[in-house]
């Protein structure tokens, strides 16, 4: 995937909630390019760039590696990878939250009370470095896909996990207990690109 001289590569999810949004805000750039089909890479029509589709949680690494200059990614992907990239601009859209969530009936009321619980995620990185801060002890069972069901299930007593409306929460029958962190999509940067933020600008 070696990248043509003087050519920009910007890194965008290949499927998920952030890959429309993160589309348009490109042609509000002035990019023009081809609604992606199977492509991995797809030309503008009209710059020097291409577009790269890939796995949400690898865009950090295509960007850190400089295989993309530039990438949109929500927060909490960086903060469960725990990377430093250079963070270029805050993009208003994908907003959610992290939170910590349980069945509505369950004895869980706050914080504390998840000592020695189950929570389900799929970002335990960013849940163990919270829980070992507020000095809560708790198993955290990793989940790749959907937590929600964990509990109605007997595999956990609580999750942690994004949530925009909180429609989700309420279909699976959780309520919020606590709020960890806000997220929303950002423009990230390869450490060692020269390249200014306007060069995105047609």
């Amino acid at each position: 995937m070696n990248k043509a001289k003087n050519k920009i590569r910007i890194a965008v999810q290949n499927k998920g909630r952030l890959m429309e949004p993160s589309l348009a805000y490109l042609k509000k750039c002035g990019l023009k390019f081809a609604e992606n089909g199977r492509n991995l890479i797809v030309p503008c029509k009209n710059s020097d760039t291409e577009i790269l589709f890939v796995r949400n949680s690898d865009i950090p690494e295509y960007v850190r590696y400089g295989v993309a200059d530039f990438g949109i990614v929500g927060k909490n992907v960086l903060m469960e990878k725990e990377n430093n990239l250079k963070k270029v601009q805050e993009l208003d859209f994908g907003k959610c939250s992290l939170v910590i969530a349980v069945p509505k009936n369950s004895k869980i009321k706050k914080l504390t009370d998840l000592d020695h619980e189950r929570v389900a995620t799929s970002y335990p990185r960013i849940l163990k470095n919270f829980l070992k801060k507020q000095r809560v002890s708790a198993s955290i069972i990793e989940i790749r896909g959907s937590v929600e069901i964990c509990p109605s299930l007997g595999l956990a007593d609580a999750i942690f996990d994004i949530t925009q409306t909180g429609r989700t929460l309420k279909e699976n029958g959780l309520k919020v207990i606590e709020k960890v962190a806000d997220s929303q999509a950002v423009l990230i940067q390869n450490p060692n690109s020269n390249l200014s933020y306007e060069n995105l600008f047609v």
